[in-house]
């Protein structure tokens, strides 16, 4: 039995698409998030393999970070999972942390010029 494998391809217009390779004629993935499958998930046999196409409902979206998990159907082998940021939480995370490498690139700054000052 060969060991199937999901590689991202894109993430566009609420679809996240994948290629899955190794499955066979008979491939499955199930998508969950927050413990409930999500319907809707699409594959299309390829040369190379399947086209699997995950419709994100805007319903799973909310602030912070949405984990998805993609699972091989027939194995319930983890294939790959993504995430999805959103939000305000978001937003004054990335603040805090582009003003605290701020604060230690003025340190860095200011060591510099010491050192070099003698």
């Amino acid at each position: 039995m060969s060991r199937s494998h999901l590689t991202k391809l894109r993430m566009s217009n609420g679809v996240w698409h994948g290629l899955l390779t190794g499955a066979g004629d008979e491939a499955s993935v199930v998508v969950t998030h927050l413990g409930a499958e999500l319907p809707g998930v699409i594959l299309t046999r390829t040369d190379e393999g399947h086209e699997v196409s995950v419709p994100i409902p805007a319903a799973s979206l909310s602030d912070g970070v949405q984990t998805f998990v993609l699972t091989d159907g027939q194995t319930g082998q983890v294939l790959t999972s993504f995430a999805i940021l959103c939000g305000d939480v978001l937003d004054q995370d990335l603040r805090v942390r582009v003003d605290l490498l701020r604060q230690e690139l003025e340190l860095l700054k200011r060591a510099f010029r010491r050192q070099f000052a003698d």
